[in-house]
């Protein structure tokens, strides 16, 4: 497999020579053909298929390292690789290749009466730096998407998955070469040093245009406040599912299921179930048993404890809390209004989502909860750029500037205006 290049000299030199070599790459790929870009993917495809075995070998490392250290079973399970795992990488890939290429795609035209012709055309941002922790996917989600939009891309992982994302990162390199395409175009910063994080927050001498971090609290929070560049961000997934009066039963059984423990570390895992107080009497309870009996220790409400003993008081922080934990907290509200407002109080403006039958309710609750994702009769862990039919994403954005939701390969492009006159001078 390809290592990356050793670069002679400190962090910083390291740094400025990655953030040099990405603008060049940069300036290559914005005039890049469509075909060379999905040849370059298709061809990293291949090499994670190739690969697995020094990719899981190289996960393996990780994850011993990462259960000495002694992190949680929900921590280990992002950080972990298999076959199955890798082969949905490797297919991720194959789908952003096919995914229509965003770049000069005319957005709008028109003509003004003194005969300019002016377009709005999508163009790549440049340079994305993209900071994130134990999910090794992200390594090649992130440099497919970016290379997809024309863009460089700079990967910081964490050093818990340093040697997977590494392994990784060698078979996108693989692609690139075999298309063509400068090696520079997808980096992974190969020093564990956090001094690298704290460079790219500046911009690496105006190299980088936007930031991208993926992780826990302490990473998003200190992106946020350190970025000298644009951030496309969310800090927490406290995501909320609220059950209506007028729910159907069994649909709220398995959507809350689903929403709550398919995977519990994602930021997508609903972490407050909200119950509708006017719904029959039986709803509350059959939610919450399914939910103990799946596993899931449930933080409740006084109305919650009632309905079984093994329900703890819900603690006043658990409302707005990302357990990233097979751990829950529920409450019971007056109707959807009451619902709306807890997610405002409480939520990150994230994912949330309404199981009811009345469409009246429903279309409220779309309208009037202000998240990135809204959704009605469905689990919030559908928040995943691949379920929106992206082929992946780099992260969710709960800001409401440029992107928001998922970010994938049309929010890693800007545009610009293109005007056509035939000789125009602008009257005094």
């Amino acid at each position: 497999m390809n290592r990356p290049e050793k670069i002679d000299g400190g962090t910083a030199e390291l740094m400025r020579t990655i953030g040099t070599r990405a603008r060049a790459a940069a300036r290559e790929l914005a005039l890049t053909p469509a075909d060379k870009k999905n040849a370059a993917l298709r061809a990293a495809a291949a090499s994670l298929r190739s690969e697995t075995p020094a990719i899981l070998a190289a996960n393996a490392r990780d994850i011993a390292a990462a259960k000495e250290a002694g992190r949680p079973a929900a921590y280990i399970d992002r950080l972990l690789l298999d076959d199955t795992r890798v082969a949905a990488i490797a297919k991720g890939l194959e789908e952003i290749a096919a995914l229509a290429d965003p770049v000069g795609t005319v957005l709008a035209e028109w003509t003004r009466p003194n005969g300019l012709r002016i377009q709005r055309l999508r163009v790549p941002i440049g340079v994305i730096g993209i900071i994130f922790e134990s999910r090794p996917n992200v390594t090649a989600d992130a440099g497919a998407l970016s290379l997809k939009a024309g863009n460089a891309a700079i990967l910081r992982g964490g050093s818990d998955s340093h040697h997977s994302s590494t392994a990784i990162h060698a078979c996108l390199v693989a692609g690139l070469k075999a298309a063509g395409l400068p090696e520079a175009a997808i980096q992974y910063v190969a020093t564990t040093d956090r001094e690298a994080v704290g460079l790219m927050l500046k911009g690496l001498d105006g190299s980088i245009d936007v930031i991208v971090p993926r992780g826990g609290r302490s990473l998003v929070e200190r992106v946020q406040n350190e970025a000298r560049v644009p951030v496309f961000a969310h800090l927490e997934g406290i995501c909320h599912t609220y059950v209506d009066k007028a729910a159907d039963l069994e649909m709220a059984k398995s959507v809350v299921l689903n929403a709550k423990l398919r995977r519990t570390g994602v930021c997508g895992a609903t972490e407050c179930l909200l119950v509708d107080k006017a719904a029959p009497a039986p709803y509350l309870a059959t939610l919450v048993k399914a939910l103990l009996e799946a596993g899931c220790e449930v933080r409740g409400d006084a109305a919650t404890q009632k309905v079984d003993a093994q329900v703890k008081a819900a603690a006043p922080d658990d409302y707005g809390r990302e357990f990233l934990d097979a751990v829950i907290a529920v409450k019971t509200v007056d109707g959807v209004d009451e619902a709306i407002e807890h997610i405002a109080s409480f939520g990150s403006q994230h994912t949330d989502a309404i199981i009811t039958e009345d469409k009246g309710a429903a279309e409220r609750f779309l309208a009037r909860v202000d998240s990135a994702i809204v959704l009605w009769n469905a689990s919030t862990q559908f928040a995943d750029g691949g379920e929106f039919g992206f082929g992946g994403e780099i992260g969710i954005a709960t800001g409401k500037l440029h992107a928001r939701g998922p970010v994938g390969v049309e929010q890693l492009t800007s545009f610009k205006y293109v005007i056509r006159g035939s000789g125009q001078v602008r009257p005094k």
